[in-house]
């Protein structure tokens, strides 16, 4: 417990602080735990990196647990993991059981965060101790398998697979550094954009641009004005509250939790995968199936539990294996970047306060999202009327002041950051997708280095097939992942060939 020696006392406020930021960033339709932490990650430059650690994993936890508010409420969730809270919270709401749907849901969402860094704690360690042993031929397989994921992380195949190879393009602008492997020169880039661009892209603005103003702009379009907020719900008129109806729970607490968590080991599955399938398991194993989708509590349950054991799940590969899963780990590795530490194989040995730190903060996170929200419920559930139009001008500023100070005062971050929100959101409508091409970004410089080390290493392609079993299993993840996406792309493509089959008719009769 020494560890907790480093904690100051701001530990535990930047901490509240980041738990309830996250909830109101969870609990307005259209802002995610993505754009919170994105957006406030400016401000942990300055913070020591146990202090940056509180901010940002209250963020977190926060930001996905502030998604039940308004898909209880309103019908409308606020994080995609949060599609199926709709399904019996927003009944429970319409028959006056808002306050009672919200109780639920969040204890099952402590639960959840709490099974989750349970799991974190004990085979995190065991994974990176494994991972050690990687030469830079595994290096690059892990990385390649995690470019893998990204066809599955996508709503379209094809889409998804321009957009991680548009990253990895992106990642590779700037000059060839001779300690990579390359040969000094600039790259990828007119000759009047190489003062600007010797070392690329910086990673923050990027991040900000791409997941808070982007956001904001695609919000702008549709109107600050949102008329959903007006519809009134009735918190409590009905049945109240009580931890009776978590009896005969138990299993289903257990299962989705460890859905959730497995889903979230996984790169590029996604909360709304957990959340489903914790829902679609519990109307197998429920004796009263018909009830689901009804306003009933176990529908709850299984959905919110699945929905927080993915935080502590996604940390998992990031924090043993460098791989971010889905776009808010991936927002997260920035924080590292800002306080020079790399995460990996190495990073749980080299840094053993930083991760007890971690775990603490994780665990401190999760009990104040619960106090928080459970005895607060009735305030917190105002926030999804909040005018878009007083928020929006705030994180606005905060963008273009975090991305000016994140390198001490370079005014290109600024052009980077609003080139970069501009592109977020004409990408978006053209279909280009964020989340496979920031991990391409990410992931695109660390893949060519350790290829390029390699080839040094031995000189044969070949090497990549034959050098270890390691490698031999990490291919057979590889072959796995590629032909799921294939698999979830081709009944992906049957449904909507039914679903317009199915159309034909009531076309031709019209």
């Amino acid at each position: 417990m020494d560890f907790l020696s480093l904690l100051s006392p701001m530990f535990y406020v930047l901490v509240t602080c980041g738990v309830l930021i996250g909830v109101i960033f969870g609990a307005i339709p259209g802002m995610t735990a993505t754009m919170a932490v994105a957006v406030c990650l400016p401000l942990t430059y300055s913070l020591g990196l146990e202090n940056a650690l509180a901010l940002l994993l209250g963020l977190y936890v926060g930001g996905i647990s502030g998604g039940l508010v308004p898909a209880i409420l309103i019908n409308i969730p606020g994080t995609p993991s949060s599609i199926t809270t709709t399904f019996d919270g927003y009944p429970m709401a319409q028959k006056g059981e808002g306050e009672r749907a919200l109780k639920i849901s969040i204890v099952a969402s402590l639960f959840g965060g709490l099974f989750s860094a349970l799991v974190l704690y004990f085979f995190a360690p065991v994974l990176a101790d494994f991972a050690i042993k990687f030469s830079y031929i595994e290096k690059f397989l892990i990385i390649f398998f995690a470019l893998t994921v990204i066809a599955s992380l996508s709503k379209n195949m094809l889409v998804g697979i321009f957009s991680g190879v548009l990253g990895v393009f992106l990642s590779l602008i700037g000059t060839y550094d001779i300690s990579d492997g390359g040969n000094g020169e600039p790259r990828l880039m007119f000759e009047f954009m190489e003062p600007y661009l010797e070392e690329g892209f910086s990673l923050l603005p990027v991040l900000i641009g791409l997941f808070g103003l982007a956001s904001i702009l695609e919000d702008a379009e549709k109107g600050a004005r949102r008329e959903s907020g007006e519809s009134k719900i009735e918190l409590n008129k009905g049945k109240p509250f009580s931890f009776r109806v978590f009896r005969g729970q138990l299993g289903n607490l257990i299962r989705s939790s460890s859905i959730g968590t497995f889903v979230g080991i996984l790169p590029g599955v996604g909360g709304s995968a957990a959340s489903v399938l914790a829902y679609t398991q519990e109307k197998n194993f429920s004796k009263e199936p018909e009830k689901l989708g009804k306003g009933a509590p176990e529908g709850l349950v299984a959905s919110e539990s699945a929905n927080n054991g993915l935080t502590g799940g996604a940390l998992i590969p990031l924090l043993s294996l460098g791989i971010p899963g889905d776009s808010t780990t991936a927002v997260l590795i920035g924080a590292f970047t800002l306080q020079g530490i790399q995460v990996g194989p190495l990073f749980i040995g080299e840094n053993l306060d930083t991760w007890n730190v971690m775990m603490f903060g994780l665990l401190i996170a999760n009990l104040l999202m619960f106090a928080i929200m459970f005895f607060a419920i009735k305030y917190v559930a105002r926030v999804v009327l909040v005018p878009k139009h007083i928020l929006y001008p705030i994180i606005v500023m905060m963008c273009v002041v975090g991305a000016y100070a994140i390198n001490y005062g370079i005014m290109f971050d600024v052009w980077t950051l609003l080139i970069f929100g501009i592109f977020g959101y004409v990408a978006q409508k053209i279909g280009i997708e964020l989340a496979p091409l920031i991990i391409g970004f990410i992931l695109g410089s660390s893949a060519e280095i350790y290829f390029v080390k390699s080839l040094e290493s031995f000189g044969t392609l070949s090497i990549f097939f034959t050098k270890s079993p390691i490698a031999l299993v990490l291919w057979l993840l590889i072959l796995a992942s590629v032909a799921f996406s294939v698999f979830m792309a081709l009944k992906a493509k049957r449904s909507r060939a039914v679903e317009a089959a199915a159309h034909c008719p009531h076309q031709a009769e019209s």
